[in-house]
């Protein structure tokens, strides 16, 4: 039992440096909590060790060789990448434990780089409304498409490129969308609103594509045939099966996310009101 489990932990393909980043990511955290020593960090925590373990587990362990050989566990695999595990790794506002953890020469290597005019116009272009929308939804098209997912599941580079891609991606869009701050506190801190029209703005293609896979007659993915599929199921029903993933919880992320960002916009102005009738500034609090 003990060797079976060692065995599904171990990478199927280890990377070096992505497990480097993983340690210490989970390491400056874990300093940064036992530094801050604050009960409120507890929720957080949770939420960013089940975002960090999951990204991990799918990129990491013997669920990548799955991935590689069925097409539903690859598409569970991306909803993990691209929305799952960013997504609790966002909500969980990590940047003042992880800051707090992090060694100084770190803290100014990220400080500096991220003062970089050109990486500022980098970040701002790809955290745009629009731009981030289409980022989003154009990387799953992209990566989805017959031909070029055929290229990819056969070519370790462009394996490993598709899926750092969508994991990339999906902390750049969920860090946009769940910012707790106020709006306008950032160049790329904008409205409740106009969060929540990108949100539902993603959902309609994400539905589409999901349908399309899902109730199509014929297999649309034969790489799997070629490579062999790792359990004895029909191809239509591992295609049925990734399609429903794609289609489902995905879209579902949009409404959890909308709740959340509503939440956030009557404490913006719970506060506002507050402040209003004091006649004290309004401020951010500190995480």
């Amino acid at each position: 039992m003990t060797d079976e489990i060692i065995r599904w932990l171990t990478p199927w393909e280890p990377q070096p440096v992505l497990i480097a980043v993983f340690a210490l990511a989970a390491l400056c955290y874990v300093r940064g909590l036992a530094r801050r020593r604050r009960i409120r960090d507890i929720a957080p925590a949770i939420a960013f060790g089940i975002g960090l373990i999951s990204m991990y587990v799918v990129m990491q362990t013997h669920v990548d060789y799955y991935a590689q050989y069925m097409f539903f566990i690859h598409r569970a695999q991306h909803l993990i990448l691209h929305h799952l595990g960013p997504f609790l790794i966002a909500l969980s506002m990590p940047t003042a434990v992880l800051a707090a953890g992090a060694p100084a020469w770190l803290n100014r290597g990220v400080r500096g780089m991220g003062e970089l005019p050109p990486v500022m116009a980098c970040y701002r272009f790809v955290q745009h409304p629009f731009i981030s929308a289409l980022l989003f939804v154009g990387l799953i098209y992209f990566w989805l498409t017959p031909s070029i997912h055929f290229t990819a599941m056969l070519s370790a580079r462009d394996y490993w490129l598709m899926n750092l891609s969508m994991a990339g991606d999906g902390l750049l869009f969920w860090w946009f969308m769940l910012d707790p701050r106020a709006p306008g506190t950032t160049r790329t801190t904008y409205s409740t609103g106009l969060r929540i029209i990108v949100l539902w703005a993603v959902m309609p293609p994400q539905i589409a594509l999901g349908a399309y896979i899902a109730l199509a007659p014929d297999t649309v993915y034969d790489v799997y045939a070629v490579c062999g599929r790792a359990f004895p199921i029909s191809p239509i029903v591992d295609q049925q099966l990734g399609g429903l993933i794609t289609w489902i919880p995905a879209a579902m992320m949009s409404v959890v996310a909308t709740l959340i960002l509503l939440r956030f916009g009557f404490i913006h102005e719970r506060r506002a009101t507050t402040a209003q009738g004091s006649g004290a500034p309004v401020k951010e609090p500190v995480t």
